[in-house]
């Protein structure tokens, strides 16, 4: 594996810790938090820097259904990251104490949670759209191919999706994102990483959705060449 591949695997492994931490916001504390958010968007830049190609590709070539839906994902997960960061820049107590007073803090704190859980909806679908490529890269690590292998990872994935379903229902994500609820309870008598693996598994069910989605296009791409 060649080391840049090696390192952009790396830098969306760190995002995807970082951001399930990043909801955790009470149970890991405010300070935390805000460096966690630093950390973040600094390894968001990163992630574009290690794929400037496609950011240069993007006005060039036809757009098929699967690279409309790619590029579309793509803008929305920058602009939720944006609003986030400004928005926590905003709210900030601790990193960017030194700006001062600032002002909105009631449409940041409102802005701040819409795009926390919108953006962790489309990073997931964006991890889920490239999911085919990682199965593929999965898949070289086995010298021989293995049908039962496939299909117990097939059954235990659509199980772990299963319950994100549950989990996203139970821990009322629709609320947040559609600012129905518009403060997030944090049981804190709740052990960190139950609450972690509870949102891995929204997480994974918005994957599984961004893969079958992703399958789906490049079908109708070839029904119609």
């Amino acid at each position: 594996m060649k080391p840049k591949l090696i390192l952009r695997i790396s830098v969306d492994l760190s995002m995807t810790a970082v951001l399930l931490l990043l909801m955790a916001y009470s149970l890991v504390g405010e300070e935390a938090h805000e460096w966690l958010g630093v950390g973040i968007f600094a390894l968001f830049v990163l992630h574009h820097i290690l794929n400037v190609k496609w950011s240069k590709s993007l006005f060039k070539g036809k757009y098929t259904p699967y690279r409309i839906a790619q590029t579309a994902i793509v803008a929305l997960v920058t602009l939720s990251m944006l609003g986030s960061m400004i928005s926590g820049i905003l709210l900030s107590r601790t990193v960017f104490m030194f700006l001062g007073n600032r002002p909105l803090q009631a449409i940041a704190r409102t802005a701040h949670l819409i795009c926390a859980y919108w953006g962790f909806a489309f990073l997931s679908l964006h991890l889920g759209l490239h999911w085919g490529n990682i199965l593929n890269m999965a898949e070289r690590l086995f010298k021989k191919k293995s049908a039962a292998r496939k299909w117990t990872t097939r059954v235990v994935g659509w199980l772990i999706a299963a319950y994100g379903v549950y989990a996203f229902i139970k821990r009322n994500f629709a609320g947040y994102m559609f600012l129905q609820i518009h403060f997030v309870f944090f049981d804190l008598d709740e052990p960190l990483i139950f609450y972690l693996l509870n949102y891995l598994a929204v997480m994974w069910a918005f994957v599984c959705a961004g893969h079958y989605l992703a399958v789906l296009l490049r079908k109708v791409k070839r029904d119609n060449t």
